[in-house]
């Protein structure tokens, strides 16, 4: 009996452990991203074949899971300070790998332009996005200034500072609606997409953080908008790097954050493509629910986001930690993880053939099923 407990025990603590743990995974991104700096030729891209290839075929053999934690084991995990220390240990590999890029397209290390230039550009935009905004966007979420400040940190890095006010404030307000740059419209390409959502999430930002000002009484450019100062913080860093780095450095900077902003936006197309609330009357639309954002339980993808895949309880509950997010029964299902999506959508035709028809079965069934 005691032989028994003791393995009982075991078991239980090794699935602890692992559940706290399972998220270092993400640390082989910056891996690739390294073994791509330090490569030549083709092997330059090795991080975005590594996001891209590798990782979608593996989740196309290795099933999903939707296993969520017991009430006291979801206790526990909340109370644990190691998932918050996992989040600030990504705060300074994202700020070590890009003081690292900087330094070395600085020291002459790649050509302007040159295949392997674009290796290292592509790579640190990759990283800008999994760590940069993935996890800046986790933070964001986090109601005390340590977080908001990291969060904020992070953002810079990808010089994507806008997403700060406009996704805390405006998509999770108006998300699913006509009114969100972030939700696609059905049968809407990510080509189009992709501008539209750009141009208007940043125009949002700005609104929104104005509309605060003139609550509180304040002009629109009042050093207090939160919006201006973030703004003046990335632009400012970048025109020093442009200053004592020389322009080819802050361009290669410029370039990575755009693309880490543009994988953003990615991710943004298949969360909600095409799920809209209703309108109950000409001022408000029904309550986000778990069904109004795209679920994805593939265990590659949610432990290298932290969760993130798990869309719809995030969506449901904006404030619940990265570590305590369900599987919500009646949330629509994506048909592989994220990094098979992100791949798909850039194929318009073939990827409305595969999620048009989900949609539709969505939308045949009763509200709330």
């Amino acid at each position: 009996m005691m032989i028994s407990e003791n393995l009982e025990g075991s078991q239980s603590a090794g699935r602890r452990v692992w559940r706290k743990y399972k998220y270092v995974m993400t640390l082989t991104v910056p891996l690739s991203v390294w073994i791509s700096f330090q490569s030549e030729g083709w092997m330059a891209f090795a991080s975005l074949a590594f996001v891209f290839v590798a990782l979608p075929s593996l989740e196309l053999f290795l099933p999903s899971s939707k296993n969520n934690l017991a009430e006291a084991e979801a206790e526990l995990a909340s109370k644990d300070v190691a998932y918050d220390g996992l989040l600030w240990g990504m705060v300074l590999v994202q700020y070590g790998f890009l003081l690292y890029f900087l330094w070395s397209l600085w020291s002459g290390q790649r050509a302007i332009w040159s295949f392997d230039w674009w290796g290292m550009v592509l790579s640190m935009g990759l990283l800008c996005s999994v760590l940069g905004i993935n996890v800046g966007h986790e933070l964001g979420h986090r109601t005390d200034r340590f977080s908001q400040m990291l969060a904020k940190a992070m953002l810079v890095t990808v010089l994507y500072t806008h997403f700060f006010i406009e996704h805390n404030q405006g998509h999770h307000r108006n998300v699913a609606t006509s009114e969100d740059p972030a939700t696609a419209r059905k049968n809407e390409w990510f080509q189009t997409f992709y501008f539209r959502a750009l141009i208007l999430a940043w125009w949002s930002g700005w609104k929104l953080e104005s509309k605060r000002m003139r609550r509180k009484g304040l002009s629109t450019f009042h050093y207090s908008n939160v919006f201006i100062q973030l703004q003046i913080l990335q632009w400012s860093l970048l025109a020093g790097v442009a200053v004592f780095l020389g322009w080819e450095v802050a361009l290669a900077w410029f370039i990575a954050g755009m693309f880490g902003g543009f994988l953003l936006e990615v991710v943004n197309y298949i969360e909600h493509y095409g799920l809209l609330r209703e309108r109950v009357n000409e001022h408000r639309y029904e309550r986000v629910s778990p069904q109004h954002s795209w679920n994805s339980d593939h265990v590659i993808g949610r432990m290298m986001l932290f969760e993130l895949s798990r869309h719809s309880d995030h969506h449901h509950q904006p404030a619940k930690p990265f570590q305590l997010l369900d599987s919500m029964e009646g949330a629509p299902q994506l048909p592989t993880g994220y990094p098979g999506m992100m791949i798909l959508c850039l194929f318009p035709p073939l990827f409305f053939a595969i999620m048009n028809p989900r949609l539709e079965r969505r939308s045949s069934q009763p509200t709330g099923g």
